[in-house]
């Protein structure tokens, strides 16, 4: 492999990483209500395993209200259940018929301390992800060297890139942390 294509290449897997661990941390319940809450729940309709925004609207039309609008009222059974099941949610959701309400009820000090510990977790596992590219992009251009693909100089020189790509990751996730557990902390 080229590289110059690895370092581009990890650029690209370090964006993936946080992005991907941007998603895992929406999916985290804060004391607001927000869609991202649901992302990841499937409900069995038609006899398929679905996620819930293929097969209902979900608004937040209050700060502590969830409220999904399913596409075929038939299915209202089928979305309250999958909510229900979900137990890392820990909601009981309500149905008049027409549209499915979740009240989300406000979080005990001591929950939000183990959400917290929640994201650190995911936290640790984005920079283990991130030293893995890291380390895949740095055994790209040492072989490169070795085989006399590149010299020492420029070696160096995308080793440089790759830890200088590395440090900016680390950066927006250890800011993206930080932020979180400001929100999952404040009443």
């Amino acid at each position: 492999m080229d590289p110059n294509q690895a370092v581009k290449q990890a650029r690209d897997k370090f964006n993936q990483a946080i992005q991907h661990y941007k998603d895992e941390l929406k999916k985290l319940r804060t004391g607001r209500a927000s869609a991202g809450m649901l992302d990841g729940v499937m409900a069995e309709v038609y006899g398929v395993q679905m996620p819930l925004n293929q097969v209902a609207t979900i608004s937040a039309p209050e700060p502590q209200l969830l409220q999904l609008t399913p596409f075929d009222p038939n299915n209202i059974q089928a979305i309250s259940a999958a909510i229900r099941n979900n137990q890392s949610l820990g909601m009981n959701p309500a149905d008049d018929g027409r549209v499915v309400r979740i009240p989300v009820p406000p979080l005990t000090e001591e929950r939000r301390r183990e959400i917290v510990k929640q994201v650190g977790q995911r936290q640790e596992d984005s920079m283990i992800s991130l030293r893995n590219i890291r380390h895949d992009a740095l055994g790209a251009i040492d072989a490169a060297k070795k085989s006399k693909d590149i010299g020492e100089d420029d070696a160096k020189r995308l080793e440089k890139q790759v830890d200088d790509a590395m440090a900016a990751a680390r950066t927006d996730v250890e800011a993206t942390t930080k932020a979180k557990e400001q929100e999952i902390m404040s009443l």
